[in-house]
């Protein structure tokens, strides 16, 4: 195993609980960003766009320390070409979640990364396909009553009780949670680091 040091530029706990999974010692740096966006880009562009600016952010927090690297994400739901982020308020999520109900959706998973002292850069992202269940108001408000959609894109937690409210994924998992772990992988192994 490798000594450098992971850096994870997110203040999401999913995240920083799946990167854990990878035996590698991390550290959480926060620095917030502006997660405005040109309206024109397209959501793949939109997570790389966001995950690319918090790794930078944290990277002009810690500077050029020998090994570290620097890893960030961002993810989004997609609905019939509509980006749907975090509800503002339970009402949000109740649209949110009225929408989504009974159709597929995609979530979008951004994930940058970045060696902090040679500089070198590697941004991608996953797609993955995502049908949830026919749901009635009731159980839509009685999810919501729970506070778990309200901090989530799309406002339902699939690692939570919202994974009751899912048919069907077609892709990565943990992309759905927020951190595809085979591309972060990837990614660490491009940098220098063995994951295994």
């Amino acid at each position: 195993m490798s000594e450098t040091k992971i850096i994870l530029a997110s203040s999401s706990p999913r995240r920083k609980e799946l990167i854990q999974r990878l035996g590698l010692p991390v550290e959480v740096v926060q620095n917030p960003v502006d997660e405005t966006v040109d309206q024109n880009l397209a959501p793949h562009e939109v997570v790389q766009t966001l995950a690319k600016r918090k790794m930078i952010a944290a990277w002009e927090k810690i500077g050029a320390k020998k090994d570290f690297i620097i890893i960030s994400g961002d993810t989004i739901v997609v609905h019939n070409g509509d980006i749907l982020g975090k509800p503002c308020d339970a009402d949000d999520a109740f649209r949110m979640l009225k929408r989504l109900q009974g159709e597929r959706h995609t979530v979008y998973s951004g994930v940058a990364s970045m060696h902090a002292e040679t500089g070198k850069k590697i941004i991608d992202y996953r797609a993955v396909k995502v049908t949830m269940k026919p749901l009635s108001d009731r159980q839509i408000q009685r999810y919501i009553a729970t506070g778990e959609p309200m901090d989530k894109a799309g406002a339902y937690g699939i690692q939570g009780l919202g994974a009751s409210l899912i048919e069907k994924i077609e892709g990565d998992y943990f992309a759905v949670v927020g951190l595809p772990l085979a591309l972060v992988r990837d990614m660490l192994s491009a940098l220098g680091v063995e994951v295994l």
